[in-house]
Formats: structure tokens, C-alpha cells, sequence
């Protein structure tokens, strides 16, 4: 028989597998997602989330609770007599009374190879550090910070310029097929779990401000990866001198180049920029109330190619 089941989400990474639960015969009864809130250019309309549209557009009940730690909101949870909560990039912590709170308890769908990049942002720390591959992985939820026992996981190589929004794509429809996967095994009764070893845990911040500008200082490798782990959100960037000051532009692609000189310097007019060691080409720039556009592009709508980036 089908499960009946909880999914907690939020973003269009947690819709695909909300999709593809319903897609597979699963009875949603509910949909816990993040409230709507204010979006457009003056932050005056407010806005649902990409679960909470897809939801509405299944038919299902959508719930957009502020917390969950509360005695009735942990009633109504418990009211819904669901065989199992599933919890994708929700954000919101779950209490012991809501991780207990169905017959089966509750599986996440996380994008990283835990325990490395346990935390809030795994597919950008994963870029970022380098790293040649990640993953998805579907846990039975406890009370720590991404330290459930795995159930099921799937690994996904991670390119050399592939930037994050690819790899976020990547992973979503791979945790859609493997959370499909867990809630037929756990149907089956044949669903096993793997503790973690904790050794090589490692923890995926969220990303601060002060992270997104770009230190031409530092090896070229550094910072084609840090461009790459923040684009297309919230993006790399540094600024450019312009007429009457500086101009700030947002860095979205790069790839690795040859050459070299004072960090920041602009190498060719193909924009190879000279880093701490070695140097990056930029492949695709954003100005200040443009649009992405390529590099040849860029170089074309400017009245004079700089000396440097700053």
C-alpha cells in the first residue's frame, strides 16, 4: 500500500522530490513550508514558496507554521497520522516530538556524502573546498545536526568548472529518484540503515557577505572555485574602476588560465585576470542592473578595458 506522508520543504530543490512522491502513488497529507514572504523590487508582494505553489497546485494542504517547538502545532502534526515525514530543505529545526511524531519517523533528503558537509550549505562548501564529488543521501533524522543513520546515497561528480546551480540540479533530481526509492524500500520493510562514521565530519556554513567578495591575492584555484561554489546565488563579485569611482560587477563563471603578474590585473582582452598564483579567465559577468552575459560582451560594452580588477 502507498505511504501516507508528511513532506516539510521549501525551495524548488525540495519541490522535485515532492513531485516525484506524488508521481510515485505516495498519499501526501500534508505540506509544512516556509511562511510566504516579501519579494519583487520594493519587498512589498508576498511570495510562496516553490513547494508551497506546487502544493497548492496537487491539491494538497499546505501548513506554513513560524515553529514547530509549540504543543499544538505538535498536536495537528500528530493529528495528520502519517506513516512518514519527509523533510528536504525545509528550514525549520524539527523538535523530538515532530521526528517521532509519525509511525515510521522522519527521512531528509541531504546534498552531501555525510558526515561531510553536514549543515546548511553542503553543495556550496563542496565546490568551494574543491571537492571532485558530492552526493545525495537519504537519513533517518535525529536529533543532531545532519547525524542520522544513512539509508540509501548516490554520488555525483562534480566538474571542474561546474558551478553550483549545476550541481544543484544534478542533485535534485537525484534526491527525487532516491527519496522514491527509500519510501518503497521502507514500504517493503527492507529499508536498512548505516550510522555514520564520524570521523571526517566536516560542517557547511552558510555562506557570509563577507565570503562573496573576491581577494585576487589568493590562488587561482581559491578563487575560481569560490566563484563557481556562489554562482548563479548569491554570486561572486569585485569591483572595476569606472568613470567617477568604481563599479561593482558579479563574477558567475571562470575556468582556470595561464599567466600571472599583480593580483587583479586584467592579462588579454578575453579577460584572464592574474591571481596570487597563476591566473582565471572570467567566462561569464553580470554589471551592476544588467544582464549575464559572456565575456566578449562584457569586454564590447565597455568605453575602455581597465588596467585591474579591484
Amino acid at each position: 500500500m502507498p505511504l501516507r506522508v508528511i513532506f516539510m520543504g521549501t525551495p524548488d530543490f525540495a519541490a522535485a522530490t515532492l513531485a516525484a512522491i506524488a508521481g510515485a502513488g505516495h498519499a501526501v497529507a500534508a505540506v509544512y513550508t516556509q511562511p510566504p514572504r516579501p519579494a519583487g523590487r520594493r519587498g512589498l508582494e508576498l511570495t510562496k514558496s516553490p513547494v508551497h505553489r506546487l502544493a497548492e497546485s496537487l491539491g494538497v494542504e499546505v501548513r506554513t507554521p513560524v515553529s514547530l517547538k509549540g504543543e499544538d502545532e505538535q498536536a495537528a502534526f500528530h493529528d495528520l497520522k502519517a506513516d512518514v515525514a519527509v523533510v528536504v530543505a525545509y528550514g525549520l529545526l524539527l523538535p523530538k516530538a515532530i521526528l517521532e511524531g509519525t509511525r515510521l519517523g522522519a527521512y531528509n533528503g541531504h546534498a552531501s556524502l555525510l558526515p561531510r558537509w553536514r549543515g546548511a550549505a553542503p553543495i556550496q562548501r563542496a565546490i568551494m573546498a574543491g571537492d571532485a564529488e558530492t552526493g545525495m543521501m537519504v537519513m533517518k533524522m535525529d536529533e543532531g545536526l545532519d547525524t542520522g543513520p544513512v539509508a540509501l546515497a548516490q554520488r555525483v561528480a562534480i566538474g571542474p568548472d561546474m558551478t553550483a546551480g549545476e550541481v544543484h540540479d544534478a542533485l535534485a533530481a537525484s534526491g527525487a529518484r532516491l527519496m522514491v526509492e527509500a519510501l518503497a524500500a521502507l514500504e517493503a520493510g527492507t529499508l536498512r540503515l548505516t550510522p555514520q562514521d564520524p570521523d571526517g565530519a566536516t560542517y557547511a556554513r552558510k555562506i557570509s557577505k563577507e565570503e562573496t567578495r573576491i581577494d585576487w591575492r589568493l590562488p587561482a584555484a581559491d578563487i575560481h572555485n569560490r566563484i563557481r561554489g556562489l554562482s548563479p546565488f548569491p554570486g561572486a563579485w569585485c569591483e572595476m574602476p569606472a568613470a567617477g569611482g568604481v563599479e561593482r560587477v558579479k563574477l558567475l563563471r571562470s575556468t582556470l588560465a595561464q599567466g600571472g603578474g599583480v593580483p587583479g590585473a586584467i592579462l588579454d582582452d578575453r579577460l584572464a585576470i592574474a591571481c596570487g598564483e597563476g591566473a582565471v579567465r572570467l567566462v561569464e559577468l553580470q554589471r551592476a542592473g544588467g544582464r549575464p552575459v559572456d565575456a566578449a560582451a562584457f569586454v564590447r560594452g565597455l568605453q575602455t578595458l581597465p588596467e585591474r580588477l579591484l
